[in-house]
């Protein structure tokens, strides 16, 4: 795909959503444009969803630890010609839930050497459960419970990724949105500078100006010539990145064309009930303090497993061979036709289980003396970035009042310039004090958007709904 291919597919799918423009050859690209295209082709969003497939697949696994097995196993021997046995075994083994596991084997036995105790075929169905440890966890239900826990992991892992690369974009977003606005500032200044020195010039042509205004004209519209370039060098820079964050759906990354720019920022006022509902937001659902929730609830599991181990291994198995044939209530199947197992142990120190349950404790201490340091760091940081956001709100109310008065005072130089009352240099002078507000005004407007974002991501979202 060429680059103007690119810029066609960029057009038509920004146009489809922002359709005003503020002159016929721009398109305006908002925040939510910018903000719906990175959420959605992204290649760091499309990782972040990689984690929940990945817990999904460690689920499968941990599952399979519950699946039916079928093996087979054949012995043979024969030595100088005889045969001495052969044996076959088939089995098949069913986990159930409740740590049983149901099974069902054939046993087939040939040859010259046979041992008696063998019968040449026979049938085995039955089961075998632990009644002392394991019968409550063992350790395929509890990787079964740490996968289901870790799929809501993977989940908060997935957001915690996508509010950092919107995070990151909206920062840069903002930093594009400056660089249009300075290099708006500084092109109507240039234009008032050309206007201002063709009419100097023309003036004192006819004598009614003095030659050396020309020359200061002249200065002026070369100084604000190069600082339009600068800007627009600025401009296209912050494009340029802020194209990193733009991606097609078959993975092409994409450039912003040179007729987008930002709208005007939209007005957006914090207050208490916003500030409480980012407080509840980062205490009930930010994505680093979900993942210590659940990790704890991993904890928890193992804490189970780890206390299981202190249970002495007692495990029953008991089948029967072949299929007596009886009748209701006939107890002699008991005693004939059956296979009966028993197991039994037990570690006398417990040195290694009750080590294990030390460091299961010690995660569990772990992980609150975590939560509630980063839930402090959280709520802190929600704070911070409020009280940034609040006084900017302040900030910004004065340099609009300063810029209005500014531009009254200007209006009255150009007054007093027409009528002879005042120089050419008051008028720079006034004008570039305006120049220097209005671009004052226009990058605390961008930080106040950039503290609006930190807030949002410090309350663990990805954007403001």
């Amino acid at each position: 795909m060429t680059k103007r291919l690119i810029y066609i597919w960029v057009l038509v799918a920004f146009t489809s959503i922002s359709t005003n423009a503020q002159v016929a050859d721009t398109t305006l690209l908002s925040y939510i444009d910018f903000y719906t295209l990175l959420i959605k082709n992204h290649p760091v969003v499309k990782m972040a969803g990689l984690e929940v497939d990945y817990a999904q697949a460690d689920l499968l696994m941990a599952r399979g630890g519950f699946d039916p097995k079928l093996e087979s196993n054949f012995d043979r021997k024969s030595i100088g010609g005889q045969d001495y046995y052969n044996h076959w075994i088939s089995q098949l083994k069913v986990p159930i839930w409740a740590g049983i596991d149901f099974k069902v084997e054939r046993e087939q036995n040939t040859g010259d050497r046979l041992n008696p105790e063998l019968s040449a075929l026979q049938t085995f169905t039955g089961f075998s459960v632990p009644v002392g440890k394991g019968l409550l966890m063992e350790n395929r239900r509890s990787t079964l419970l740490q996968s289901k826990i870790y799929q809501n992991i993977s989940v908060a892992e997935q957001r915690k990724m996508v509010n950092k690369i919107v995070f990151a974009g909206a920062k840069d977003y903002w930093e594009w949105y400056l660089k249009y606005q300075a290099l708006k500032i500084q092109s109507e200044a240039y234009e008032l500078a050309k206007n201002r020195f063709q009419f100097v010039k023309s003036q004192a042509q006819v004598g009614e100006k003095a030659p050396i205004d020309s020359v200061e004209a002249k200065i002026t519209l070369q100084t604000r010539e190069v600082d339009v370039q600068n800007a627009l060098i600025d401009f296209r820079n912050s494009s340029l990145i802020l194209s990193n964050y733009l991606w097609d759906q078959n993975d092409v990354p994409l450039e912003i064309p040179e007729n987008f720019i930002p709208p005007s920022i939209p007005s957006f006022i914090l207050n208490e009930e916003k500030l409480n509902l980012f407080v509840e937001q980062a205490k009930n659902n930010h994505p680093e303090i979900t993942k210590l929730n659940f990790k704890y609830e991993q904890i928890q599991v193992q804490e189970r497993l780890a206390k299981e181990a202190f249970k002495p291994q007692l495990d029953l198995s008991f089948g029967y061979l072949d299929t007596p044939k009886y009748s209701f209530g006939d107890y002699s199947l008991l005693n004939s036709n059956h296979k009966l197992g028993v197991d039994f142990s037990i570690p006398l120190f417990l040195r290694k289980e009750r080590g294990k349950l030390q460091q299961v404790k010690i995660k569990q201490i772990s992980n609150e003396l975590e939560r509630r340091q980063l839930s402090r760091e959280i709520l802190n940081d929600v704070y911070i970035a409020y009280n940034q956001a609040k006084n900017l709100e302040n900030v910004i109310s004065i340099q609009g009042e300063a810029a209005e008065m500014q531009q009254v005072l200007l209006d009255a130089e150009k007054m007093k310039f027409s009528i002879g009352e005042s120089s050419l240099f008051l008028i720079n002078s006034r004008e570039n004090k305006l120049l220097e507000i209005k671009l004052k005004l226009e990058e605390l407007k961008s930080k106040y958007e950039k503290a609006v974002a930190s807030l949002v991501y410090a309350a663990g979202l990805d954007t403001i709904n």
